[in-house]
């Protein structure tokens, strides 16, 4: 008996292995997956300017990076005793002018020098609303808790969305032509927008990823995650929710990341993710006698595991061993 509807799949032409390097740039979830990466110890970078939202934000940071545009103090405010930018999320807000700009122009030099060497870019899309500050008619990465008064609310049209993605790929392709694109949405439903207006939103955001893909400017070199369809269609149950019921919980974080690595990595590549794994949990053990000599002989073939990792991947950092 089949009690579940399941996605099909093939398994990527160019996968993600330990020599890839990576930039993941968007929503929320793609914190989850890049969390996942850094946990298997994968060249991976998320997120320089925090979470961004929208396909609009995304394209900013992007254009900006390639392009070498640097932050000046009129870009940036102070509200609320702290200084923030409409560019950025209010991760990178600061309680100094200096410092903020430190922070942003920083994140647009490493943004710059993943772009030029990396071998994918894992771009995940949360909503299609977006906000413009009235007064100075722009359309901002996040509000910063400021009245929303001061802003007007807009649904991207798909076709807009297709553009943006679109001036994505050809600021990126600028300086990197090899570089494979993941397109996928996030499962986070927007529920503040509305119940109506957050299936609209996603509905924008999958039909224009997937008309990028369909014409020939990606030119194979772009695929489409299905991360929104996994948690709506497979899972499809309150229970792979956090306690807000909008939010993944950690079953269903897991349960796509496995279809991801089974997509996007190699059987080599997973062995090795398996070796990693091991490593990580014996790191998270609390011996009950840690003067035992069976702990003493766990510990050695630990940094062993550890060493034989790092001579094959130089790059790999583990916390200390455990006492």
């Amino acid at each position: 008996m089949q009690l579940q509807t399941q996605l099909s799949f093939q398994k990527t032409k160019t996968p993600i292995n330990y020599e890839s390097r990576l930039l993941l740039l968007g929503s929320c979830f793609s914190e989850h997956i890049g969390a996942k990466l850094e946990y298997y110890q994968f060249q991976a970078l998320q997120n320089p300017f925090g979470i961004l939202f929208h396909p609009k934000a995304i394209e900013n940071l992007i254009d900006r990076a390639v392009h070498e545009k640097q932050y000046r103090a009129e870009e940036v405010f102070l509200e609320n005793e702290r200084w923030h930018c409409f560019d950025a999320h209010s991760d990178l807000s600061s309680a100094t002018e200096i410092e903020l700009l430190s922070k942003l122009n920083t994140g647009l030099s490493v943004t710059l020098q993943r772009l030029r060497v990396a071998t994918h870019v894992v771009i995940t899309l949360g909503t299609a609303w977006t906000y413009r500050h009235m007064e100075q008619n722009l359309t901002v990465a996040n509000c910063h808790k400021i009245p929303q008064k001061a802003f007007s609310k807009q649904l991207l049209p798909v076709a807009a969305i297709s553009k943006s993605l679109e001036r994505i790929v050809e600021s990126v392709r600028s300086i990197n032509k090899k570089v494979q694109f993941i397109f996928t949405v996030s499962p986070v439903r927007h529920l503040k927008d509305g119940f109506v207006e957050n299936q609209r939103s996603k509905a924008h955001l999958i039909t224009a990823v997937h008309d990028v893909l369909n014409n020939s400017f990606l030119k194979g070199q772009g695929t489409y995650f299905p991360s929104y369809e996994l948690l709506m269609d497979e899972l499809r149950d309150y229970r792979f929710y956090t306690a807000d019921m909008l939010h993944p919980n950690e079953v269903a974080i897991q349960y796509i990341w496995e279809k991801f690595t089974q997509v996007h990595n190699s059987q080599e590549t997973q062995t090795t993710m398996g070796k990693v794994d091991a490593v990580q949990k014996g790191l998270a053990h609390r011996a009950f006698n840690p003067n035992s000599v069976q702990h003493q002989q766990f510990l050695k073939s630990l940094k062993a595991k550890i060493t034989y990792l790092q001579k094959k991947h130089a790059w790999m950092q583990f916390s200390d061993l455990p006492k």
